[in-house]
């Protein structure tokens, strides 16, 4: 029997920076019970900035909680339910400027949400589009892109599919305990980019683990044009 609805809203406009990632960096912050998720035997962490839009918690907007950015660091895990493989992803931190968002999520599920200024501009030319989400902690950092105007479906096998299609999320709830939660959303769509920028101090933003990623090159970034999502209750595992 599927949980109870925790959350809806609109997932819009996705940037996804995906770095490869030595399996041993990321092996502390693995919940119980899951294993890292590979493609091609290549392990993954993502930068993503989104917006939040239409935000309902239990079905009510909140006041002035309803539009936000997001960006966040995650990677990529399955655990097996007795019945098949669930795919999903860990996030290593989230960041909205939204504290009520932060402390029902840090709350409930586990997670690790800090509140920072954000910001985002979206704008759309002849030709092309031009999507950017900012956030400050030391200083401004950006994560921008630049695509044409139209999506395209997402090919089976690939890598943009391994890194979209993971529909739970996992958090450590204790020492031998996961907190598991269902994320509904149909499959995405995405564009492809032509250009991008990435300007952050990963250390300061993510610890000492990931401050590699100032000097490493995405394996791939592309944007997720996005739409209705739906979390549920989360459940122990």
């Amino acid at each position: 029997m599927k949980k109870p609805t925790f959350l809806t809203a609109q997932w819009r406009k996705l940037i996804m920076a995906n770095y490869l990632v030595d399996a041993k960096v990321l092996k502390k912050y693995i919940p119980p019970h899951t294993q890292l998720d590979s493609y091609n035997g290549k392990y993954y962490v993502s930068l993503i900035g989104f917006m939040f839009m239409d935000t309902r918690i239990k079905g009510f907007k909140i006041p002035f909680h309803i539009n936000f950015e997001e960006i966040n660091l995650r990677f990529y895990v399955k655990y097996n339910s007795g019945e098949n493989q669930k795919r999903g992803a860990v996030f290593i931190s989230e960041v909205v400027s939204k504290p009520m968002i932060a402390l029902v999520a840090n709350t409930l599920f586990h997670e690790h949400y800090e509140i920072l200024k954000t910001k985002h501009s979206w704008e759309r030319f002849e030709h092309h589009q031009k999507i950017s989400y900012q956030l400050k902690k030391k200083q401004w950092y950006e994560l921008s892109v630049s695509t044409g105007l139209e999506a395209r479906k997402i090919i089976s096998g690939s890598e943009e599919e391994f890194i979209t299609e993971h529909y739970f999320g996992y958090t450590k709830a204790g020492k031998n305990k996961s907190l598991a939660y269902d994320v509904e959303h149909p499959r995405w769509e995405i564009y492809d980019v032509k250009d991008f920028t990435i300007k952050a101090d990963f250390e300061d933003l993510y610890g000492a683990d990931f401050g590699f990623l100032n000097h490493a090159e995405p394996s791939s970034v592309f944007l997720v044009e996005g739409s209705d999502v739906l979390i549920r209750d989360g459940k122990k595992i």
